[in-house]
């Protein structure tokens, strides 16, 4: 792709538009200068934090080390957002991916860097760095005067509660333009009517958001013996890899069978 884009760069100069690739959770230092010298960006998303162990067990942990290479994007200078690639590849919940980008974790527990980026910067990366990839550089992404009034009041604060519960966190009032979107607990009275689902089939309209350490079904979960007993099959195969079933409040754990993804 980049032996196109360089093509089409010296017929036609790209001459600053602005262009991305998304994911590069392999892309070579090589390439990473070659995306900055013809001006564009990477969108990384947080398939690693879903699909770690997968690719450790493949390639090597080793390799997944730089999965994708964050570090080696920032230090090279080239535009970085963060997103979820909802509904693709998560949730559109962010506070996953902020978890899994600060912690070096996946949602199921494997370390997969040796250090992972500060608060700052992942935050940065989903709010001032995400501004680059939709021409709103100076509109949004930053508290000032000035930018749109898209703010929120969390659950917790980002910047001082343990790593783990960085994935907890919840928005409990959701400023957009300025206007109260969703408000809960002491601001429910400020939030406007809920948005019907749709499609009405959708399992959010039956979950009420997303899953919480202390649910009902994680006092529940693996209390079968041998066959599964949310989908009758075996848990040998789960039981015998490398993947942190034993978790219960962690993503394999908590569905109450680690079996489906086997």
């Amino acid at each position: 792709m980049l032996d196109v884009f360089e093509k089409v760069n010296r017929d036609i100069p790209f001459n600053g538009i602005p262009w991305f690739f998304d994911h590069c959770e392999t892309i070579t230092p090589k390439n990473i200068e070659r995306v900055k010298a013809l001006g564009g960006g990477i969108a990384i998303q947080d398939r690693m934090a879903f699909q770690g162990e997968y690719f450790v067990e493949r390639y090597g942990a080793k390799a997944g080390e730089h999965t994708p290479p964050i570090k080696r994007m920032l230090a090279e200078g080239v535009p970085v957002g963060a997103g979820t690639d909802a509904t693709r590849v998560s949730s559109y919940n962010p506070w996953t991916s902020l978890y899994w980008m600060v912690s070096g974790r996946t949602v199921g527990g494997l370390a997969l860097y040796p250090e992972g980026l500060s608060r700052e910067t992942a935050l940065e990366l989903f709010t001032r760095g995400s501004a680059w990839f939709s021409s709103e550089q100076g509109k949004k992404g930053q508290i000032k005067v000035g930018q749109l009034a898209d703010v929120v009041a969390l659950s917790q604060d980002f910047f001082s509660v343990p790593e783990e519960s960085i994935k907890w966190i919840e928005s409990v009032l959701t400023i957009v333009d300025g206007k109260v979107v969703y408000g809960a607990g002491e601001f429910d009275d400020l939030a406007p009517p809920s948005v019907p689902v749709l499609p009405d089939w959708s399992p959010v309209s039956k979950v009420p958001g997303h899953w919480r350490q202390g649910a009902p079904m994680a006092a529940a979960v693996h209390q079968c013996s041998g066959p599964c007993g949310v989908h009758a099959h075996s848990h040998d195969k789960a039981r015998q890899s490398k993947v942190p079933v034993s978790d219960f409040q962690g993503f394999w754990g908590a569905f109450g069978c680690s079996c489906f993804a086997f």
